[in-house]
């Protein structure tokens, strides 16, 4: 696992760290395999800073991600960790209004064609034709 910048208020992350005892993290606090992971951590920290959701409300909704996933086979390892995360996160900016599922897939299917045409080790930019439909 790697550490990555994540412009994140140490503190929260700490507190982080501190209330979601199954968070990948080692004595200097969270730890990531990816850079994704990261800012989805971020993303997360910074939506409950500004009151999108409480913690309690959060760490319910993880949980209940968490659950799903263990009930459709996860094998629960870790290492779908923050895959659990992502989901909880789209699932709560859409509850809150936010977005939207359909917003959600098409950013999804964009990304996957910005990955697919992306080389190997180069950073992945979107472009307005990722968000065309490619059959």
């Amino acid at each position: 696992m790697t550490r990555r910048d994540l412009s994140v208020d140490p503190k929260a992350a700490r507190f982080a760290a501190r209330a979601l005892p199954d968070l990948p993290q080692d004595a200097d606090g969270p730890v990531f395999r990816e850079p994704w992971e990261a800012q989805a951590f971020a993303m997360t920290l910074a939506l409950h800073e500004r009151k999108m959701f409480t913690w309690p409300e959060w760490a319910a909704t993880l949980a209940d991600e968490i659950k799903r996933a263990q009930g459709a086979g996860d094998p629960d390892t870790g290492e779908t960790y923050y895959r659990h995360w992502l989901n909880a996160l789209e699932r709560l900016v859409a509850e809150k209004g936010v977005t939207d599922a359909k917003t959600l897939a098409r950013y999804q299917h964009a990304w996957d064609h910005a990955a697919d045409r992306t080389p190997h080790g180069q950073p992945i930019e979107l472009r307005p034709d990722d968000f065309h439909d490619h059959d």
